[in-house]
């Protein structure tokens, strides 16, 4: 099968939507199929010309018996040419609708939610990421619930994690430096625990530098600064996570949530807040759940897990359980597959 694969470059970006997209396009060329990527050049997902340009361009370059499947982040661009990807039965990849993406201004989600609205009935079939975000779409959007697959995410094989080996508690948090993944609430909870023994490490780009840099500020503000590493985007993450006691992360929103799978996959509790559908990843016991914004609700969550060095064991325990009846990433590509057959087929 010829795939043509559309997607805002680059497509190496370090973020768990686009580790997503490579790990598909690996796993579909090694089970024989022709995967061409076209990055898409300009502004997304509140597309500028440059990248209504590039939509375009990207279409017309795609062969006839190429079976088109473009990624949420880039669908917004392709709303002027929706009669040819509705002709052409083109497959949108929807880790979550851009519209609901937090901190957005409200025209923008409202520009967004429009053209999501006006794309998403018109497409040949949606895969979403998760359950949750399935659910949401027929409803919020108006797209064919007989037109919505699910691939979750994969997890690989992964040691179990021996943690830092203390005395204190090291905490890893993933995630690009953007609004939605809650950094900010996660740094105030931590400042409610000056008296605890524990360090941060954020590993993700600053994308929104305002944004980045207004962390740091808050890190300084809070007392906490010498406490706390962010560490960029990191390319291996072995080292960190071989060397972590609890994963964090207090996200307005997730799609799915690949960092948690990750920690689970490693055996690794996590304290998160319920933000979409990363609360549907992880299972009562391998971790603490609060609220999405609750500074005191996580601060007080946070202060067992990381005092309570016997809890921690036990979740470590469900964590290691949880993770190994995660989706495996050697069977997502040909699931991916039969959702392209499917959307061929109507």
């Amino acid at each position: 099968m010829k795939i043509a694969f559309l997607v805002p470059g680059p497509i190496t970006a370090i973020s768990g939507g686009y580790g997503y997209d490579r790990r598909l396009i690996e796993g579909m060329r090694a089970l024989g199929h022709d995967v061409t990527v076209h990055e898409l050049a300009g502004q997304h997902p509140l597309p500028d010309d440059a990248a209504r340009d590039s939509a375009r361009a990207a279409l017309a370059r795609v062969p006839a018996d190429a079976r088109i499947v473009i990624d949420g982040l880039g669908l917004p661009a392709f709303e002027p040419l929706l009669d040819e990807l509705a002709r052409r039965g083109a497959l949108g990849l929807i880790h979550h609708p851009t519209a609901l993406e937090h901190g957005n201004p409200g025209p923008v989600r409202d520009a967004l939610r429009t053209a999501e609205q006006a794309i998403f009935p018109r497409l040949g079939g949606l895969v979403a990421t998760s359950n949750l975000t399935a659910r949401r779409l027929a409803p919020e959007f108006g797209a064919d619930p007989a037109r919505i697959g699910v691939v979750e995410p994969g997890t690989d094989p992964a040691p179990r994690g021996s943690g830092s080996g203390g005395p204190g508690c090291a905490i890893l948090a993933i995630g690009t430096l953007i609004p939605r993944k809650g950094h900010d609430v996660l740094l105030r909870a931590l400042g409610t625990l000056p008296d605890l023994d524990w360090t941060l490490t954020i590993a993700g780009g600053a994308r929104n530098k305002v944004h980045a840099d207004g962390l740091v500020a808050l890190a300084e503000e809070l007392g906490i600064a010498q406490r706390v590493t962010f560490a960029g985007e990191v390319a291996d993450m072995a080292p960190l996570w071989a060397r972590t006691d609890l994963f964090a992360l207090a996200t307005h929103w997730e799609g799915y949530g690949m960092a948690a799978a990750e920690a689970l996959a490693r055996g690794i509790p996590v304290a998160i807040t319920a933000g979409g559908a990363i609360a549907e990843v992880v299972p009562v016991g391998a971790g603490v759940i609060s609220p999405p914004g609750d500074v005191v609700s996580l601060g007080k969550a946070m202060r067992r897990a990381i005092f309570d060095t016997e809890l921690r064991t036990e979740m470590a325990d469900a964590a290691w359980q949880a993770g190994q009846r995660l989706p495996r990433w050697e069977d997502r590509a040909s699931a991916f597959v039969a959702e392209i057959e499917k959307a061929a087929s109507r």
